[in-house]
């Protein structure tokens, strides 16, 4: 079974920063072979992927929406995924969900954390 858990969601203002992280962890799972992904979701729309790194070569690849703003990374050692937040403005308003995937392990998500950016 695996479990992640967020945090670091917070309310700030227009032009702020927050860093997310999520804890992995899954009993016979390697969290270096996972791909993770933080994805949002807004009231009324579907959860869109903001930004994920992959296992191995640790490749990153952002939503357009938040390219140059938001960075993404992971640290293998504490099977830690984290989502740095710059230049935070309302329409970044959403709850933010991890989500691991490998082929041995499959799909999984985190509970969410919420993130509330001031106008």
């Amino acid at each position: 079974q695996v479990q992640l858990v967020e945090s670091g969601g917070d309310l700030v203002q227009t032009g702020g920063s927050l860093t997310l992280s999520c804890a992995f962890s899954g009993s016979g799972f390697a969290f270096s072979e996972c791909t993770m992904g933080w994805y949002r979701l807004k009231p009324g729309t579907e959860r869109d992927l903001v930004a994920v790194i992959t296992s191995g070569t640790e490749s990153a690849h952002y939503a357009d929406s938040v390219k140059g703003r938001f960075t993404i990374s992971r640290d293998n050692a504490k099977s830690m995924v984290y989502l740095q937040m710059n230049n935070l403005m309302p329409d970044d308003t959403a709850t933010y969900y991890c989500r691991a995937t490998s082929e041995d392990m499959g799909d999984y998500w985190g509970q969410g954390t919420r993130v509330t950016v001031l106008a």
